[in-house]
């Protein structure tokens, strides 16, 4: 077991996100302890509590509680041939600095409390290096970046953290939001799912809307466009994220009285159409990241079978997929 370290961050690693920076530096450690360490508030920036998503400067010390030995752990699970061959076929995208894989819905991208399989873990089959750039609810399916090289990961995370990555996500709604196209922006922040509609995830955490100088209030932007409908049944909306806030996309659609159908936290009390599965019907439909010098780099997703099936039945055309986002903005 080692004592307690007061680490310098280096100015080359600027702008990382205090959980993936930490875990770089201790890989033995598993993210779920990590986690446990930053709510404890063992692990400190600058001598305060801080969150795992916090982005660190150069120059900021960081508190590291007393760890135990590499040598005292079994250390991280090998990637089963099984998941090596699944992660292996979600490639869409590869060079010598990125990949793109095509996430499926239903599978963490990082592991926790009672989360042994995610994407992170699987990592390593990729490529040794590899590391997310950012990450996608388990619920979401869709594009998601992973840099090979920590060079590769600072560039993208920044194209991020400055919002010059430009991500498109479809949506499938119970319901049509109103008005059908345009912005919706406010604050959010954590709170407790309640029990208006029957739910059994009372008591779970969620997003909400509030006021200004609410506590963790955090302001949210996202454009939207109503692409097709089924009646008032149903929608297919096309939305761009200026934000990168929590559970923002599903949200801010349940506020527009229309919430992602299948959601189980952001709840309408009007009945799933009988014709969609009881799955989140959201995916990161694509991505383009910006370069210096060259043309964008951009990843387009095909849709989970579930949403395909959707498309069909309620008759939307995903080639109509053509929005002016300039105009919106």
């Amino acid at each position: 077991m080692s004592g307690v370290q007061k680490l310098t961050i280096p100015d080359h690693d600027a702008g990382q996100r205090l959980d993936r920076w930490f875990k770089r530096q201790f890989p033995h450690i598993p993210h779920g302890k990590v986690e446990k360490l930053l709510r404890k508030g063992e692990i400190r920036l600058d001598g305060k509590r801080a969150k795992g998503n916090a982005r660190i400067e150069g120059g900021q010390i960081i508190r590291v509680p007393p760890l135990p030995d590499p040598s005292d752990m079994s250390g991280p699970k090998p990637v089963s041939e099984t998941d090596a061959a699944f992660i292996r076929d979600l490639v869409i995208y590869e060079d010598e600095a990125l990949l793109a894989i095509n996430k499926p819905a239903g599978i963490a991208v990082q592991g926790g409390t009672k989360t042994s399989r995610h994407i992170d873990g699987m990592l390593p089959a990729l490529g040794e290096g590899c590391r997310l750039v950012h990450r996608l609810d388990r619920d979401t399916s869709g594009i998601l970046l992973i840099a090979k090289t920590a060079a590769s990961a600072k560039w993208a995370g920044r194209a991020f953290q400055s919002r010059r990555a430009e991500k498109i996500y479809w949506g499938i709604t119970n319901g049509v939001p109103r008005p059908i196209t345009g912005e919706i922006k406010g604050y959010m922040a954590k709170g407790r799912l309640d029990n208006r509609f029957g739910n059994i995830n009372e008591g779970k955490e969620v997003m909400m809307a509030v006021r200004h100088g609410h506590d963790g209030a955090k302001h949210a932007r996202t454009l939207y466009d109503v692409r097709s409908q089924a009646g008032q049944k149903a929608a297919w909306v096309s939305m761009m994220p200026l934000t990168g806030r929590t559970h923002q996309l599903r949200l801010h659609m349940q506020l527009l009285g229309a919430p992602i159908a299948g959601d189980p936290r952001y709840m309408t009390d009007r009945p799933l159409p009988n014709t969609l599965q009881n799955k989140l019907h959201l995916h990161a439909r694509s991505l383009e990241l910006p370069r210096e010098g060259k043309p964008p780099l951009k990843f387009v997703a095909d849709l989970p079978e579930h949403m395909t099936a959707a498309f069909k039945t309620l008759g939307f055309n995903p080639k109509n997929d053509v929005v002016d986002w300039d105009e919106l903005r």
